[in-house]
């Protein structure tokens, strides 16, 4: 690891300097992010907004270590991302990064509650698979511990997905478009369990959404077009 805890952008949760990121080759290159100056304070909910194709879900990608920028400094808990090799920046975001995207991405060969406690073992939990029922528990899912994913219904499959980010307790949680599969009652719900879960933890919350009534209820709005940062809005964060 690379500890920069003397870097000016140390107490930021994130910090992004001159990113820039161009994807596909030869004539077919398109620049995706041009420029992206920001910060993010530790315990802030961001909202990320944007039409299709603006560029959000690739920053995010590049926030999370997913994706790396052809140029520019990604400092994620005080962790300068650009230094890490493959193997030390997947143990990093296994420690410091919970992922909540909108098609779930869990292993249909595995039950929830293994869904949530193999990524915790992976990270050296001892606790896991306890640490994994708690957390099911907190989103309401109990009693279906030992179902397969087919088996759960949408808002389940993403409450087993939400358990799955919050429990390593991660300085930093991202949302890309979560409540996207879901039917209106449901996606309220899901939203509501975000945003309980970064309150009673203080976590920092990135959320990729197209919904501005979502967005609202976040501290801050950053609005992004064709790639690029044009306005920031700052709110009263809204229970």
């Amino acid at each position: 690891m690379n500890d920069i805890s003397g870097h000016p952008y140390a107490a930021d949760a994130i910090a992004l300097r001159g990113v820039n990121l161009s994807l596909g080759r030869g004539s077919a290159r398109v620049h995706i992010l041009h420029d992206i100056d920001f910060n993010i304070g530790r315990g802030e909910a961001v909202a990320l907004l944007g039409p299709s194709g603006s560029g959000k879900s690739t920053l995010l990608m590049v926030m999370t270590g997913l994706e790396r920028p052809d140029s520019g400094a990604v400092i994620v808990a005080g962790q300068d991302l650009q230094r890490l090799d493959e193997d030390s920046l997947a143990r990093f975001r296994g420690r410091n990064v919970g992922i909540v995207f909108q098609a779930f991405h869990l292993i249909p060969t595995m039950t929830a509650l293994e869904n949530v406690a193999v990524p915790l073992e992976f990270a050296g939990a001892r606790d896991a698979f306890a640490r994994a029922e708690r957390e099911l528990a907190a989103v309401g899912l109990a009693n279906r511990l030992h179902h397969f994913p087919a088996e759960l219904s949408g808002g389940e499959q993403q409450r087993v997905a939400l358990a799955r980010a919050l429990a390593p307790d991660p300085a930093l949680i991202v949302a890309d478009e979560p409540t996207g599969n879901l039917d209106e009652e449901t996606g309220r719900d899901i939203i509501e369990l975000l945003f309980r879960g970064r309150r009673e933890r203080a976590t920092t919350l990135i959320l990729v959404t197209h919904d501005g009534e979502l967005a609202v209820r976040c501290d801050r709005v950053l609005h992004l077009h064709s790639g690029r940062l044009t306005a920031a809005m700052l709110y009263e964060a809204k229970p």
